[in-house]
């Protein structure tokens, strides 16, 4: 029973690890998602320059409550980057409802969470046509590991390759030394 555990854990831990990275992929789909959805219904209400200053100023109050309240939980550092952003708002003479201004500065938390994840996962974000590709060939790799876990649970002899096969250049090398003689 221990080597069938044995044998077992480097599937599972595999598996484990495809199937985080196709969460995260649909984690960054959905981010982007609500960023183009919250871009939208701004862009409805706004003028450019307007926009362009509600953005600059969420992202400052976002910044200015992530580090002067530290401790404190979410809706607390919310209300006091809505409180800052507010402010600065009316002093510039830009009238703006809590529900615009709230939807900024979610979306400025959204851009930072989605850059911190982004940087933990990975230096550079792949482009969408690579993700997608990426998270085919998880899938496509999960399954075939799940039909050798099963193949091999159930004793049967022959297991189909599934492993992807490997491109080998077959043009002969420029020379090569046979027992001490350069061949051209």
């Amino acid at each position: 029973m221990q080597t069938l555990i044995e044998g077992v854990q480097p599937y599972v831990t595999t598996i484990a690890t495809a199937a985080v990275g196709v969460l995260t992929t649909f984690v960054l789909a959905g981010l982007n998602t609500v960023k183009v959805k919250v871009n939208s219904w701004l862009e409805a209400r706004t003028t450019a320059a307007q926009r362009e200053v509600i953005h600059k100023i969420a992202g400052e109050g976002f910044a200015f409550a992530q580090t002067a309240f530290k401790q404190a939980g979410g809706e607390r550092k919310l209300q006091e980057a809505l409180q800052y952003a507010s402010l600065t708002l009316t002093s510039q003479g830009i009238t703006v409802s809590q529900v615009e201004l709230r939807s900024a500065i979610e979306k400025a938390y959204l851009e930072y969470k989605a850059k911190t994840k982004t940087v933990l996962t990975t230096e550079a974000q792949p482009s969408e046509e690579v993700t997608q590709a990426a998270a085919k060939e998880a899938v496509s790799s999960l399954a075939a590991q799940v039909t050798a876990i099963l193949s091999q649970a159930t004793g049967a002899d022959t297991v189909a390759s599934v492993a992807p096969e490997t491109q080998q250049d077959t043009a002969p090398a420029p020379y090569a030394n046979v027992e001490g003689v350069a061949v051209e």
